[in-house]
């Protein structure tokens, strides 16, 4: 798709969230944005097809490199969650003094 647009891809996505977030139909969606109701409907359908394949763009070392990230900040919300912990032991035991 290396075709451009006259829309910011940001436009295009929150687009997309809106439309398929609302109870409005697609072509009232489309007119309140100013855009035309195929133009929206092709914007969802190309969402709906990227997120059921795989992105081919997406490597296996950068889908390691990110699972090693999420691993180490995992790691460090269970240390901040167990700081908290104490935290809150020591200061509810501070109170009932």
């Amino acid at each position: 798709m290396s075709r451009s647009s006259k829309y910011p891809e940001q436009f295009r996505q929150d687009a997309v969230a809106l439309a398929r977030s609302s109870t409005r139909p697609l072509a009232q969606v489309a007119r309140e944005l100013g855009v035309n109701h195929e133009t929206l409907r092709n914007w969802v359908r190309n969402a709906e097809r990227g997120e059921s394949a795989p992105s081919s763009e997406t490597t296996v070392g950068e889908q390691e490199r990110e699972l090693r990230e999420l691993r180490k900040r995992v790691a460090e919300l269970e240390l901040e969650k167990e700081i908290l912990r104490k935290a809150a032991a020591y200061f509810a035991k501070e109170m009932g003094r």
